[in-house]
């Protein structure tokens, strides 16, 4: 029983490789390469320790089309800049994440880096 469903699986797994087509693979590892080149950094504010600044360092190969932030306590927000501002309501730790979307004439992929912030 194990070896037919092995038999199933292999056919399966050959099956989605060959129905990928060649531009279809390459936007896949140049979605992943492009990652590479995405950084998220955060600075405090100096005025105010519950408002932080948020940044996206892109120094990659294809244009940066937008950023969509989680700020970790419910809240989203899309820019189409690398940067913007966040102010928390109550000190913690928060998750954010940064959905950047990136594009190469009419390819698009988005990579989502994410950190870990303590607000005081």
């Amino acid at each position: 029983m194990k070896s037919k469903f092995a038999v199933f699986a292999m056919i399966g797994m050959l099956v989605f490789f060959f129905s990928c087509g060649k531009d279809d693979i390459e936007k896949g590892i140049d979605c992943v390469g492009q990652s590479f080149f995405i950084k998220l950094t955060h600075t405090a504010d100096a005025s105010n320790s519950k408002k932080i600044n948020y940044a996206i360092e892109y120094t990659g190969s294809y244009t940066l089309k937008s950023v969509k932030w989680t700020f970790g306590d419910g809240t989203t927000e899309t820019v189409a800049g690398t940067s913007t501002s966040h102010t928390y309501t109550a000190a913690g730790t928060y998750t954010v994440k940064a959905d950047v979307t990136v594009e190469n004439g009419s390819s698009s992929c988005t990579s989502s880096p994410t950190k870990s912030v303590v607000v005081e």
